[in-house]
């Protein structure tokens, strides 16, 4: 039994080790297969500090494309984030943004801007990446022609929480 013993635990040690080995993160390596981008459209970072002192690191995205605006079919209607659509407010509906992101939204054709904030999804009309509220769109001045093409900046990334309403006793 002494012999089987002295063999036994060499093999456990190595089966640890395999498994412990197993369970570590993966590299990372130089050469992937996703994309690169170009230096200027890299995303620059801003650091805030939360609660705890600790710093967390969010990126800059800027985003290009064609924006359109949404209103009367669905003011008074529940939004993704569960508030009330106010067609006369400055918020958007994007596709994957988190919910109650701020952005700096400018229209390309006369360079106005605002900032409004993400509280719904859409659009779904293909090659459109953002919704406005009839408000924003007045503002940026594009009601006329019912699409513009928009520069869209994230100022601070959203929680992408749902609001929950209280009901009425």
């Amino acid at each position: 039994m002494v012999v089987k013993k002295n063999l036994l635990t060499p093999l456990i040690i190595v089966t640890s080790l395999i498994n412990f080995h197993a369970c570590t993160s993966a590299p990372r390596y130089a050469g992937s297969s996703t994309p690169k981008i170009s230096k200027s459209k890299k995303e620059k970072k801003i650091s805030s500090s939360n609660k705890g002192g600790n710093s967390k690191v969010k990126h800059r995205k800027v985003m290009k494309g064609i924006s359109s605006f949404y209103a009367e079919d669905f003011h008074g209607k529940l939004t993704a984030n569960g508030e009330v659509y106010d067609m006369y407010g400055v918020t958007a509906a994007h596709k994957t943004l988190p919910l109650n992101t701020v952005c700096r939204v400018t229209n390309l054709s006369n360079n106005k801007s605002l900032i409004l904030r993400i509280n719904d999804r859409g659009p779904y009309i293909a090659g459109r990446i953002l919704d406005c509220s009839y408000g924003a769109a007045k503002k940026l001045d594009f009601i006329q022609q019912g699409t513009t093409d928009v520069k869209i900046e994230v100022i601070e990334w959203g929680d992408g929480k749902y609001m929950q309403h209280r009901k009425k006793p």
